[in-house]
């Protein structure tokens, strides 16, 4: 029996070495069971918010894209084909009609004077020519006239046209100077930016998102499943997938740049027109009167596809206006900005260290922090 356990001694003793080096080959998980199983522990009401968020976040993802560009709050306003309003009539020959202060000022000047001296003029010259065929031909003066000047017509043809020119001009630089006047400090800003061959809208006051427009192909133009135009987008080649959406009646300032060539953001039944230059900011005023959907188009030769580069703005009132910068993830100014949510994985860890806590300061030691009263546990 002692030679029994002498044995089992020695046995022992020689095992003891090697568990010894075997015992670092498979550490201990000690040194992470403080940090990591301490998170896990948390209220069910702290836990509630992280399974509704996972839950929400796969619901989100999976809805569907909208077919038509309607975002919740906004659908997109239908254009007007019966009164072609924002874009071109059949057969038309006038300006479009005008829906924009400066607009409606220019077609005036066109119709209420341009037009009435070209034709005044045009009459004239024309009945002056028939009448010196007829008169001073060789059968009715065979023997022509030798005067060499006439004071009287030289003065009469120098005033009139200066006059002319004069009643032209004035109407014309006051068209220029209403153009060019910068907009007031309430104007919202809108920056164009033209890229080969598209175009993106930021608005910088209301968060700095941009809207990238692209024009919609036909039906037979796209594959299954993919947006294509119809009779609510636009007439065709001039439909664009994303508009430019402003409010209407509140004075615009129109910041156009490009980021590759020259482009021109031209935008007829708003008498708007202004060059996209890269590594230059142009600006422009306007104000739309009308709520509606206004068609344009690049008016510079960009390129290839210069010609599918379509413009639609579509003017809202100053309420759906601000549905859609809502929907679109932007802000209006002046509203207050919703104050940013907690993590969702800040009440496990302060329940971790609440727990922590606890263990350091067991019951029979809690109120006391190295032998001082502690306040924070009166």
């Amino acid at each position: 029996m002692i030679m029994l356990k002498k044995f089992l001694v020695v046995m022992a003793a020689m095992a003891m070495p090697s568990l010894a080096l075997a015992q670092p080959a498979n550490p201990a998980p000690a040194p992470v069971t403080k940090e990591v199983a301490a998170p896990v522990v948390a209220t069910p009401a702290a836990a509630a918010p992280v399974a509704a968020a996972a839950e929400a976040a796969p619901a989100a993802a999976a809805a569907p894209k909208s077919m038509d560009g309607s975002l919740p709050g906004y659908t997109p306003m239908r254009p007007d084909y019966a009164n072609s309003v924002g874009m071109p009539k059949p057969k038309e020959v006038d300006f479009q009609e005008q829906f924009s202060d400066n607009g409606q000022y220019a077609k005036w000047i066109n119709n209420a004077i341009l037009l009435p001296i070209i034709t005044i003029i045009s009459l004239f010259v024309l009945g002056l020519l028939l009448w010196v065929i007829v008169r001073f031909n060789r059968r009715a003066n065979p023997v022509p006239s030798k005067t060499t000047h006439n004071t009287f017509i030289e003065v009469v043809w120098t005033l009139i046209p200066v006059l002319i020119l004069l009643g032209i001009a004035y109407p014309s630089l006051d068209l220029l100077a209403k153009q060019f006047k910068p907009a007031p400090a309430n104007a919202v800003t809108i920056k164009a930016t033209g890229y080969q061959w598209y175009w993106g809208y930021t608005y910088p006051d209301h968060g700095g998102f941009e809207v990238v427009s692209n024009m919609l192909k036909e039906e037979g133009d796209v594959a299954k499943g993919e947006r294509f135009r119809t009779e609510n987008d636009g007439p065709k080649l001039m439909a664009a997938d994303n508009r430019m959406v402003v409010p209407a009646g509140v004075p615009l300032r129109i910041q156009t740049t490009a980021a590759d060539v020259i482009h021109a953001f031209a935008v007829p039944s708003l008498w708007f027109k202004l060059d996209a230059v890269p590594g230059r900011l142009n600006e422009k005023s306007l104000t739309i009167t009308k709520p509606g959907v206004y068609f344009g188009q690049c008016s510079e030769l960009c390129g290839a596809r210069h010609a599918f580069m379509p413009i639609v703005v579509e003017a809202l009132p100053p309420e759906k206006f601000a549905a859609w910068v809502k929907a679109q993830g932007g802000t209006m100014p002046g509203a207050e900005k919703p104050a940013p949510a907690a993590p969702a994985v800040a009440a496990p860890a302060a329940a971790a260290r609440h727990l922590w806590r606890r263990r350091r300061n067991p019951p029979a030691e809690r109120g006391r922090v190295g032998g001082r009263p502690c306040h924070a546990h009166r």
